[in-house]
């Protein structure tokens, strides 16, 4: 047997009042040889007073196995040793009943009284015995003597045992206080556990959601931008080679610049990389930082407000009417905001480009106090071909989750005229450094005005 099989075995035991087989095995040798001690004692007790001695040494042997009840009457056990006292019996039971009811959760002023009343009859029980003793009686001693030699018998025969058994109770206070203590820093740990692998699996979906709309953002407008270009390519082919050709050239253009964009996002995702895959506690603590560390890199590394004319200009390249106006005075902000305020504008567009093929389309950017507002809005859509984009539904989502990030506030949907309309106020770098300092959770309660645009 193991010993976890011995433990579970020892645990299972119960007999009477006893949990565990050697607590049966000491009880049961001490009222033994308590039952032995009295019956000794009571033959003694019997010369002296000519009483039967099988009847002293049987009464005085009862009286000791009493102790075997010591755990759960330690009362009784105390007051059949003071009973025992005038026979100058019972000092084990005393001994072993003091100490018992000491260590158990007995009010003091019950410990103290019975401690008296045994030391008292000690004390008594003494005295006498030295003043019948015929050899102290020859002696000339001091009249304090007999009185001195039974107080410290009945101190002797009281004190120890009660201080061992307070000290006993003390330490398994201390222990089971300890072990309180244990359990419930357990159970906080368990708590703090759970509420990490709730962070942990909170910051992969943020990390899910970010990597989804970067590689829409990066993808979609690019390839949008080159499918138009093929269509118009494959349109004028025959008929005008030289604008086929410079349809070509943008499509090339515009495919590398996607791909050195796809290689920067990737080259960002894979920074933190490490060599050796950590262990579990490790890797528990990295996660919470890991998707908000790598947002702001992202970010840092992304657009800004000044391509936004470049972007403007690619989609005046693809056939679209765009009119770009700019309102008041450029200033410089944060980075999340510059790249925040380039997407909206560059998804708008490139819905324009999917779902409004030939319509026009006016991009305002307004600089105001404390914050930076971007419009994007377009007329109804022409009727007539153009290039069939598949949507995925995801643009107008992944922008409301931008701007709610930085504590802004989006609007989409249709216009009276039949186009479409996108509205973004971005708070400044104050405003916005405060709710990445938060650790700001975009708003998804926030219900969505949702149209063909996607």
């Amino acid at each position: 047997m193991t010993a976890t099989g011995a433990a579970t075995a020892e645990g299972s035991f119960e007999l009477g009042w006893w949990t565990r087989r050697r607590s049966v095995a000491l009880d049961g040798a001490l009222a033994l040889a308590s039952a032995a001690e009295c019956a000794v004692q009571g033959i003694g007790f019997a010369e002296r007073t000519g009483l039967p001695v099988w009847l002293v040494v049987i009464s005085g042997a009862m009286a000791g196995l009493v102790l075997i009840v010591r755990r759960r009457w330690p009362l009784a056990v105390i007051l059949v040793s003071v009973a025992v006292l005038p026979a100058n019996m019972g000092g084990m039971l005393a001994l072993v009943g003091l100490y018992t009811l000491a260590t158990t959760e007995a009010p003091r002023r019950i410990i103290a009284a019975l401690a008296c009343m045994e030391g008292g009859g000690v004390v008594i029980v003494s005295y006498l015995l030295l003043d019948q003793d015929p050899a102290l009686r020859e002696q000339a001693l001091p009249a304090w003597f007999q009185p001195l030699v039974s107080v410290l018998f009945g101190v002797a025969a009281v004190l120890p045992p009660v201080l061992l058994g307070m000290y006993v109770r003390a330490r398994r206070r201390l222990v089971e206080t300890l072990r309180d203590r244990a359990h419930g820093l357990e159970r906080e740990l368990s708590l703090l556990a759970d509420r990490a692998e709730e962070r942990a699996e909170w910051a992969r979906e943020e990390e899910r959601r970010r990597i989804a709309r970067e590689m829409h953002d990066v993808v979609a407008h690019r390839v949008s931008l080159m499918v138009v270009h093929a269509a118009a390519l494959q349109a004028v082919a025959a008929k005008d080679p030289d604008k086929a050709a410079r349809n070509a050239t943008l499509i090339g253009d515009m495919g590398r610049q996607a791909l050195t964009e796809l290689r920067t996002m990737l080259g960002v995702l894979r920074a933190g990389e490490p060599a050796v895959r950590p262990d579990a506690s490790a890797r528990l603590a990295e996660i919470a930082g890991s998707a908000k560390a790598r947002q702001q890199e992202a970010e840092e590394q992304g657009p800004s407000l000044t391509e936004l004319a470049v972007l403007v200009d690619q989609s005046r390249a693809a056939g679209m009417t765009v009119d770009l106006a700019v309102e008041g005075e450029p200033r410089g902000y944060a980075e999340q905001v510059e790249s925040t305020a380039y997407r909206v504008v560059q998804e708008a567009l490139t819905n324009v480009h999917k779902h409004a093929a030939g319509a026009a389309a006016q991009v305002r950017l307004a600089h105001r106090e404390g914050e930076v507002a971007v419009l994007v809005q377009n007329e109804a859509p022409r009727g007539g071909g153009g290039a069939s984009l598949p949507s995925g539904g995801n643009g107008l989502v992944g922008m409301r989750e931008r701007v709610a990030a930085l504590g802004g506030g989006f609007v989409s949907g249709p216009t009276d005229a039949g186009g479409f309309r996108v509205s973004a106020v971005i708070p400044d770098r104050a405003v916005a450094d405060g709710a990445a300092a938060e650790g700001a959770v975009p708003d998804k309660a926030v219900p969505e005005q949702r149209s063909a645009h996607g």
